[in-house]
């Protein structure tokens, strides 16, 4: 299960998505998760799918590893589906009735709608970390929050925490699953066993990765200090971003697309 989270992970490539301004693809994931919910109605949602599908045919992304990123979220959509399932009321006598809980038709809809949502929206913020590099990345965020540093916000120093992150969440699912295993081969019972139980199993594997979180950011910020970083002033970069024609012709198709979406909530 650990290998199959692909949050972070960047898939080379030459594509028309690949070569897009970053700034650009950052903006639209944000328009894309904001249409999701503005566009709530069953056409909206599978206008959104297509459009996603379109995406990731362009990116030449395989679809096993759409499948792949999107199996550790299942428990988290069928949680999300019981919970719209059980507690969305309707109009009219429930489907099924039993104590207090009940089903009702609009109950059912409402709960497939937003197990859809969710996929989408996972799938959707995974395309842009698997066509853009976390360098790549940094530097995006950095010119997009630009503006804030007028007001003296640390602009640099946010976006190299959050590529980092975002950078060391394979690195340590990695080492979990090196650690999970270390313990199964001492003869810890990790997948057997009450709850209880196995909450109080994960203490020698939390334990060791604090640990190897914590050496991993000291050896990280020596790393740094020994080559004379001091943030991003007077800092130079190998490419410079420009905004392309090819840029401007995908954000003009991405946002006539996306009023395509957003307008099937008026029909």
């Amino acid at each position: 299960m650990l290998r199959d989270i692909t949050i972070g992970q960047h898939f080379p490539g030459n594509s028309i998505l690949h070569r897009c301004d970053p700034r650009l693809k950052i903006v639209m994931t944000i328009a894309y998760i904001v249409v999701l919910f503005v566009a709530s109605n069953p056409l909206g949602i599978l206008l959104s799918l297509a459009l996603l599908a379109l995406l990731y045919s362009l990116a030449k992304i395989p679809y096993r590893l759409i499948l792949k990123s999107l199996k550790p979220i299942v428990p988290i959509v069928i949680f999300t589906a019981v919970l719209n399932l059980f507690f969305m009321g309707g109009e009219g006598e429930p489907l099924f009735h039993w104590w207090l809980l009940s089903i009702y038709a609009e109950g059912i809809r409402y709960a497939i709608l937003m197990s859809v949502r969710v996929i989408a929206l996972i799938a959707g913020t995974s395309l842009l970390t698997y066509t853009t590099s976390p360098i790549v990345l940094t530097d995006a965020i950095e010119s997009l929050l630009r503006p804030l540093e007028k007001v003296h916000f640390p602009v640099h120093e946010l976006a190299m925490m959050m590529t980092i992150a975002l950078r060391f969440i394979p690195t340590l699912i990695e080492e979990t699953e090196k650690i999970m295993n270390a313990q199964k081969a001492r003869g810890a019972k990790l997948d057997n066993g009450k709850f209880t139980e196995r909450i109080h199993a994960l203490i020698p594997i939390l334990i060791p990765l604090f640990i190897s979180a914590f050496r991993r950011a000291d050896e990280l910020a020596m790393a740094m200090e020994c080559r004379c970083y001091h943030g991003g002033q007077g800092r130079t970069r190998l490419k410079v971003l420009r905004f392309t024609r090819q840029d401007g012709l995908c954000a003009l198709a991405m946002a006539a697309m996306l009023a395509v979406i957003v307008a099937t909530r008026f029909l």
